[in-house]
């Protein structure tokens, strides 16, 4: 079946080789339509499907560090004096992730083709590059400092993936310890419960109220079972769906932020992240307004990025950073005067990177703290779960010589 999606490859009235993608019903309306827009078609093919589009589901994924190792290196060459075609030739052969390679493969020849490299990384297909990354780069090009744009991209890149990785560290253990007591509880009520409840009516007499109640449990269990599996992996896949929806992100975010343990470190994540992406692109040359557009899609909360609609709409009418700012409770007050500070001196960059710096700080600090804190309540919640359900299944064995007599 035809999906309407074609690929082609062409040559301009000045010679250059260019290929894309265009929808059309044929591939004679394919080739009218490069031939209308002054192009000699050289091939036009229809987009792969079947196997061709299975394989790019097992793609694999790009990750912020390996952008951060691009980005480093880049920068390197092209201080060392190197030529952008060749930085990018040698890169697009030695880097270790083959889809990266795959991609900058392509955006080599764009560049030979003509492009910017800001344009290269927007027009890849499979959105590697994020905004962030598009905007520096088309700065740092504008600028003349293509080597130290990228150096900076590598140090915010870089110090994202830290963040990631206290944020895992502060929630791997809770979240195993769970999952291990959900499971071990399931255990016994589908294996273990059943064997004492047929020791249980062998016996005869009355059972304790606890262990009527686990045997109850057990059974129900029994019963719902595989329609809480079924409703379990249904919710897997509709997540991994829609978990990055508007919708979803609307309902989720604010509640995360309310959390009662957890919703302070969120917020200092959300902070951390617009300050120093903020201050990177402002300090890059990125223009205010688009910088601000850019930087609520890196926050990971919708609840900074709905205030920033306002900030932004301040600044383009001539107004200050910090004024729409202290209208959300998300920003503290210390961020707003420091904000404004900024603006005075006229060193908001510098500003939001003392910012950036105090909240991961302030970030490390409280992960350390919830794990120390986290794990001795998980051990004592789980031995408490454990122990109660151990305890009610062996009341009835201390009555066993009564119910023998």
């Amino acid at each position: 079946m035809s999906t309407g999606l074609y690929d082609y490859k062409v040559r301009d009235a000045e010679g250059r080789f260019k290929e894309g993608r265009v929808k059309a019903d044929t591939q004679s309306a394919v080739a009218e339509k490069l031939l209308a827009m002054g192009y000699i078609p050289l091939e036009v093919k229809e987009a792969g499907t079947g196997l061709q589009r299975e394989l790019s589901f097992g793609r694999k994924r790009v990750k912020m560090k390996d952008l951060a190792v691009f980005a480093r290196q880049l920068a390197t060459m092209i201080d060392a004096g190197l030529t952008l075609l060749r930085a990018l030739s040698i890169l697009a052969d030695q880097l270790e992730n083959p889809s990266l390679r795959e991609v900058l493969h392509k955006v080599k020849a764009d560049v030979e083709n003509g492009h910017s490299l800001s344009s290269a990384f927007a027009n890849d297909e499979h959105h590697t590059f994020p905004p962030f990354m598009i905007s520096m780069t088309k700065a740092g090009e504008a600028g003349g400092f293509l080597d130290v744009a990228m150096r900076e991209l590598a140090d915010a890149f870089e110090a994202e993936v830290k963040l990631r990785s206290k944020i895992k560290a502060a929630m791997t253990y809770p979240v195993v310890v769970f999952v291990m007591a959900i499971l071990m509880c399931i255990g016994m009520l589908l294996f273990i419960v059943p064997i004492f409840e047929d020791m249980f009516k062998s016996l005869g007499g009355e059972l304790p109220l606890p262990t009527r109640i686990l045997v109850q449990l057990s059974a129900l269990l029994k019963l719902v079972a595989p329609v809480l599996v079924i409703a379990f992996i249904v919710f897997i896949l509709w997540w991994r769906k829609n978990s990055q929806s508007p919708k979803v992100r609307n309902v989720i975010d604010p509640l995360k932020l309310k959390l009662p343990v957890f919703g302070p470190l969120f917020q200092k994540i959300a902070l951390t992240r617009f300050s120093r992406n903020l201050s990177t692109l402002l300090a890059s040359g990125v223009p205010i307004l688009g910088a601000l557009d850019i930087v609520g899609e890196t926050t990971g909360s919708v609840v900074i990025q709905r205030s920033l609609e306002d900030v932004r709409a301040s600044v383009a009418s001539g107004q200050s950073i910090a004024g729409p700012l202290a209208k959300h409770d998300v920003f503290p007050t210390m961020v707003v005067q420091m904000i404004a500070s900024g603006e005075e001196a006229g060193a908001v960059d510098s500003m939001l990177a003392k910012i950036a710096q105090f909240y991961e700080e302030e970030v490390e600090s409280t992960t350390e703290a919830l794990t120390s804190l986290i794990e001795p309540l998980m051990i004592a919640g789980l031995g408490t779960v454990v122990g109660g359900m151990i305890i009610a299944l062996y009341m009835p064995i201390f009555k066993v010589f009564d119910l023998i007599q």
